[in-house]
């Protein structure tokens, strides 16, 4: 499985990512391809681009409509001295 995904990443040898690592960031987040470091010929690391997630929906006007006290359990009880 790892020759598999060597052959269709870009690979880099950690020593040679340590010269170029700012160039190669800027092409990681530029071709958004991740690239594989290896470390005497073998992965040990995978620089992927950053995937921003879809924005959650807010809560304007998530609200129907409003009945009661919203701050209630709805039940009495007496917190004056036993």
């Amino acid at each position: 499985m790892v020759i598999a995904i060597m052959t269709i990443m870009k690979t880099i040898a950690a020593g040679k990512f340590k010269d170029v690592c700012l160039q190669t960031l800027d092409q990681v987040a530029a071709t958004r391809r991740p690239v594989v470091i290896t470390k005497r010929g073998r992965p040990v690391a995978k620089l992927v681009p950053v995937t921003t997630p879809a924005r959650a929906p807010g809560l304007s006007g998530s609200i129907v409509a409003e009945s009661g006290d919203p701050y209630t359990t709805g039940e009495h009880w007496n917190a004056g001295p036993a």
